[in-house]
């Protein structure tokens, strides 16, 4: 693994910033697996695909019954009518509401954890805020604020050593993502305060944000108390937070128990 400005790789592949990182146990080495960039992870590529055969065969249908210069305009006319449509359609969802490409992948993901004992709930409200917790997982190894983030895979990221000895900064090309580490704490706080209340004991939630589109050149960073992680690592950030957590994790009724608590404390975004 390449050494990151700023970072320093710790004995067991983990990286971290080079000042403290919140004081978050450490985590165990997850071998590193490519991120190939593909067309398909475009999430707009499905609609064009469908728009592009539609329009087609409308048109090859009209230039036959008529001729190819009414086949033709046929053909734009629908492009151009679906484009309409469909942007009319995503204006009339909130921006909060809409399940991003990003978000369904981590669902899938972590779909296949529920065997390892992980239990999520997705798109929750914060009530009285605009905000949306993408993903509260609940498993043996805690409780966990997930943020589904889709980046542009031209733009490369990296960290550098925070400046007041606060951690870490996650950088995006040349934008620095502390507000997202602020927003992504602030979404884990919220959540621990509420499912405490209606748990009626304390809670902590561990704050983590998942990225896809750029390659992610580590494979665990703590970033001002985040664990920042690349996609195709879901699955194995959460095994590895079952190995991490041995002694002291949570049992099979504990889960349960916390899971219901949330589903009263955090209301399924409408």
């Amino acid at each position: 693994m390449d050494r990151e400005a700023g970072t320093e790789p710790s004995e067991t592949g983990h990286v971290t910033p080079a000042e403290g990182a919140g004081g978050l146990p450490p985590l165990l080495p997850v071998r590193p697996r490519p991120l190939a960039g593909r067309l398909g992870a475009d999430p707009r590529l499905p609609v064009w695909i469908r728009r592009a055969v539609v329009a087609g065969l409308i048109g090859i249908i009209v230039a036959i019954w008529q001729d190819w210069r009414l086949g033709l305009t046929a053909a734009v006319i629908i492009v151009i009518a679906d484009t309409i449509y469909q942007s009319k359609r995503m204006t009339l969802i909130p921006a909060e509401a809409r399940v991003t490409s990003a978000q369904r992948k981590t669902r899938r993901r972590l779909f296949m954890l529920r065997q390892a004992g992980y239990l999520a709930l997705h798109a929750r409200a914060i009530p009285g805020t605009d905000s949306v917790i993408d993903h509260l997982v609940i498993g043996p190894a805690g409780v966990f604020a997930l943020d589904s983030e889709r980046w542009d895979r031209r733009l490369p990221v990296r960290t550098v050593a925070g400046s007041s000895g606060t951690g870490g900064v996650l950088y995006h090309g040349p934008f620095s993502q502390k507000e997202r580490l602020a927003h992504a704490r602030w979404e884990a706080a919220q959540a621990a305060r509420l499912v405490s209340a209606a748990l009626d004991q304390e809670l902590t939630v561990r704050p983590t944000m998942v990225i896809y589109g750029p390659t992610i050149p580590w494979h665990v960073a703590t970033l001002r108390g985040v664990d920042v992680f690349g996609g195709r690592r879901v699955g194995r950030y959460f095994r590895t937070q079952n190995r991490a957590s041995r002694g002291h994790r949570l049992g099979g009724a504990e889960i349960a128990m916390i899971y219901d608590a949330a589903e009263r404390a955090l209301p399924v975004l409408r």
